[in-house]
C-alpha cells in the first residue's frame, strides 16, 4: 500500500474532490490551467449498468458497493431468458451482465463478451473447485448438462470458442450457484416427500407447479421422469429429439390431467402461490423458499433421493467495454468475490464462488448452519432480518458437501435447443 491509501487519502478521492467542483487547492490557494474534467463525466465511469435477473440484484448490495467503492450499480433486471436476447442483440446496453453457465453456448460465438483476464481477479485462485474441477474434497461431482467447468475457459480474450484446458480467460467469474430440487408445503402435504416423481403424484393434482423457463423447465420434468422409472436418459442435459418429444408428451397428458396449478416464470409468482397453499408442490429457487419462510410460513427446500438438478451464474463484461468503465467492472467484481456480497447471498441459500472470503464475513453460527448443516445455535435470520430458522433446525440437505455432493445434472443448452424451445412452447399452450 502506498501512504495516500494507508491514510485513506488516495488519488482517487482526491480526484473526486478536486473535478467536483472543477478545480483543485494547492497552498490555500486555488490553481486554474487543468483540464476540466467534469464530474458528470468521472460519476459516468463509476456507474455500472447490471444486467441479470432479480435473484442477485439487491438494494443492500447496491448500497455497500457504493459506500465502499463510490460504485453505482444501475439495475437491469429481466427474465432468464432476455438476459440471452440482450447478450446476443443488445451488448452495448449494460457494462457487466450476471448471467447462467448453461447459456453460454447460446452467446460466446457470437463474441460480444469478452474474455475476462483471471491475472486480474485477486481471488481467482481461491475460487471453489466445484467451478475448476467439477470436484468436492477430490470427488467428482455429476457432470450431466452444462456443468460449469465444461464452459469457465476460453481460448482468448477475444474468442469465440471455449478451450478444454485452463486459460487465464474466463468466460464467466462465478457468483452464486446451488443444488436445486423442489419446494414443498410439509404443513399442508403431512407426509414425507422423497423423490422428484411427487411432482407428477396426481395426489397433488391442481396444487403442483413446474418452472416455466424452457432450458430449466425441461430438466425438472427429466428428474421426475427418470424418478418415475419411466425412462432412463444418457444425458438430461443433451436430449435427442425423440426423448424431448417423450418428456414434452409427458408433461402435457400431466397439464391436460389439471396437474399444474400454474407454470411460473418469475420469482415472485412462485414465492405467491407457496405462500398463498395454492401450490403445496412445485420447481423451486432457494431464496424463493428463503422469502416464504420469512413471511411465518412452513416451506422446505426438499432433499430427494435421486439428487438435484444444480445451476451456477456468473459475471461477464461485454467485449466493447474499456478504459475507466473496464477498470471500474474489474473493481466490482473483486469486491463481489471479497467476502460481504457472498456472505450476503449465503444467508439466502446460496453458494459464494469463493467461500473462504465469505466465512469471514459471517458470523461462526451462521456459517455453521448454512454451510456445515450443523443445528442453529441461534436463530438463524434472513439478510433483511426477518427469522427464518428457529434455534435448533438444520439445513434442508444438510451441508455444502451432502448438497452439492449430491448433484446429479446441471443446467443445460442442448443441441436440439431451438427444437426443444419449440416443443416446450407446445407444452405451454396445450
Amino acid at each position: 500500500m502506498t501512504d495516500a491509501t494507508k491514510t485513506g487519502f488516495s488519488r482517487r478521492s482526491f480526484m473526486k474532490a478536486g473535478t467536483a467542483a472543477g478545480f483543485a487547492f494547492v497552498g490555500g490557494a486555488a490553481v486554474t490551467g487543468f483540464p476540466y474534467v467534469s464530474s458528470a463525466r468521472a460519476q459516468e465511469a463509476k456507474t455500472l449498468r447490471y444486467l441479470g435477473t432479480a435473484v442477485n440484484q439487491s438494494t443492500e448490495i447496491a448500497a455497500k458497493v457504493k459506500e465502499d467503492l463510490g460504485i453505482t450499480l444501475e439495475y437491469v433486471p429481466v427474465t432468464t431468458d432476455e438476459v440471452t436476447k440482450r447478450i446476443i442483440t443488445q451488448p452495448n446496453t449494460f457494462d457487466i451482465v450476471d448471467t447462467e453457465y448453461f447459456a453460454l453456448k447460446k452467446f460466446v460465438p457470437t463474441g460480444n463478451l469478452m474474455g475476462m483476464d483471471a491475472k486480474r481477479i485477486k481471488e481467482f485462485d481461491n475460487i471453489t473447485s466445484v467451478f475448476t474441477k467439477g470436484e468436492i474434497d477430490g470427488k467428482k461431482i455429476g457432470d450431466q448438462g452444462t456443468a460449469p467447468w465444461k464452459v469457465l475457459y476460453l481460448e482468448g480474450n477475444k474468442s469465440t470458442t471455449f478451450s478444454a484446458s485452463p486459460t487465464e480467460w474466463i468466460s464467466l467469474i462465478p457468483t452464486t450457484y446451488n443444488a436445486d430440487t423442489l419446494g414443498i408445503r410439509p404443513d399442508l402435504i403431512k407426509r414425507p416427500i422423497e423423490s422428484w416423481a411427487e411432482l407428477l403424484n396426481p395426489e397433488f393434482k391442481g396444487k403442483a407447479s413446474i418452472l416455466n423457463i424452457p432450458s430449466i423447465g425441461i430438466m425438472d420434468a427429466a428428474m421426475v421422469i427418470e424418478a418415475t422409472g419411466k425412462y432412463k436418459y444418457p444425458d438430461k442435459g443433451n436430449m435427442t429429439r425423440d426423448e424431448i418429444d417423450m418428456t414434452i408428451e409427458t408433461l402435457i397428458e400431466a397439464k391436460q390431467a389439471g396437474q399444474f396449478r400454474a407454470l411460473w416464470s418469475d420469482f415472485n409468482e412462485s414465492v405467491n402461490l407457496m405462500s398463498s397453499g395454492e401450490t403445496v408442490i412445485q420447481s423451486m429457487w432457494s431464496p424463493a423458499v428463503t422469502a416464504v419462510r420469512a413471511k411465518g410460513i412452513d416451506c422446505v427446500f426438499q432433499p430427494l433421493k435421486e439428487g438435484y438438478r444444480a445451476w451456477a451464474t456468473g459475471f461477464a463484461l461485454p467485449a466493447t467495454l474499456e478504459g475507466e468503465k473496464l477498470d471500474a467492472a474489474y473493481e466490482f467484481v473483486n469486491w463481489f468475490l471479497s467476502g460481504w456480497a457472498g456472505a450476503f447471498l449465503n444467508r439466502q441459500g446460496y453458494y459464494s464462488g469463493v467461500l473462504t472470503t465469505a466465512q469471514k464475513s459471517m458470523e461462526p453460527y451462521e456459517w455453521a448452519y448454512w454451510m456445515e448443516g450443523k443445528a442453529a445455535e441461534q436463530d438463524i435470520k434472513s439478510p433483511q432480518g426477518q427469522v427464518i430458522a428457529l434455534k435448533g433446525a438444520t439445513r434442508d440437505g444438510g451441508s455444502f458437501d451432502q448438497r452439492m455432493g449430491a448433484v446429479a445434472c446441471w443446467n443445460a443448452v442442448m443441441d436440439e435447443d431451438a427444437y426443444m424451445i419449440r416443443k416446450w412452447n407446445e407444452f405451454v399452450a396445450a
